[in-house]
């Protein structure tokens, strides 16, 4: 039975399933699409959420964070059904962008 579900970045996948036996083809697909560390996701997550946007659930949250879009193009393209207007994307791309 599955009491709660919580998205993880792939950075967290990949610092928890360090130490166990994973197959050889997740090792590479984490070590090839997983570009921060989970301290660095982490930070990115509570800085977007300190966004406070009601438009930002933490499963899109998540998968900037995975993604790291570098322009309002990308942005748009990971759930074009959340409508961020300009300065919304921009906000988040700052945000990227700093860290």
């Amino acid at each position: 039975m599955i009491l709660s579900k919580t998205p993880l970045t792939l950075a967290a996948v990949k610092h928890y399933t360090k130490d166990s036996e994973v197959t050889p083809q997740m090792r590479d697909y984490l070590k090839t699409f997983c570009k921060i560390s989970k301290e660095e996701a982490e930070k990115l997550i509570s800085e977007i959420k300190a966004l406070n946007n009601p438009k930002l659930n933490e499963e899109f949250i998540v998968k900037v964070v995975d993604f790291l879009p570098q322009d309002i193009e990308d942005l748009n393209k990971i759930s074009p059904e959340i409508g961020l207007n300009e300065e919304e994307s921009k906000a988040i791309l700052s945000i990227i962008n700093k860290n």
